[in-house]
């Protein structure tokens, strides 16, 4: 049950043009997003910075930008908006069910990472949810294969996901419908 009721059609003309501006298309707004319209100046502004991070501008390619994100949200207990991110992005980054698996229950030595820079992103996120921080080591690593404006881009995607992962979780929004969970993604035992 949702402790923050989502707002429900038919919308004010306000949340209407704001929900739709959040949503690709003409696809019904999210969960998330219609609690997020229960404060529309808050909605608004999360929507500027929100557009960032999954668009174009962002320097990490969309793959690495998801690897980010459904790490960060599977670590932050957000099955809400890892899901999200699931049903709409995996495929499409070629994200294979194992590698789905890992970012849940595995880490970056999982068989299933073979990219060096998909590995570094998953410690790197690792870290930042364990301690708020990079040791030197890592960021060395991360230094030799990312530039600082995408490291910076790492750190901000990262810690987004956490408040998006906070806010969904506190307030128990709903899953989406067809939504998969974190249970339809174990790992094989051999």
């Amino acid at each position: 049950m949702p402790r923050i009721a989502l707002l429900e059609p038919p919308y004010t003309d306000e949340a209407g043009a704001l929900l739709a501006h959040m949503m690709p298309g003409k696809a019904p707004p999210i969960g998330l997003f219609r609690m997020f319209a229960r404060n529309l100046p808050m909605a608004s502004a999360m929507h500027g910075w929100g557009r960032y991070e999954l668009g174009r501008q962002l320097t990490l390619s969309m793959r690495e930008r998801e690897i980010v994100i459904d790490r960060t949200c599977a670590l932050c207990g957000c099955e809400y908006e890892w899901a999200v991110h699931m049903m709409t992005f995996a495929e499409r980054v070629g994200l294979t069910h194992e590698q789905a698996t890992s970012l849940v229950h595995g880490g970056s030595a999982d068989e299933c990472w073979t990219s060096e820079p998909e590995r570094l992103l998953i410690l790197a996120v690792d870290a930042l949810h364990e301690r708020s921080d990079i040791d030197d080591a890592l960021w060395a690593r991360l230094a030799s294969v990312f530039d600082d404006v995408q490291l910076l881009d790492v750190l901000l995607l990262c810690g987004w996901y956490h408040a998006v992962s906070f806010a969904a979780r506190a307030a128990r929004v709903p899953h989406e419908p067809g939504a998969p969970r974190f249970a339809d993604f174990l790992p094989r035992v051999p």
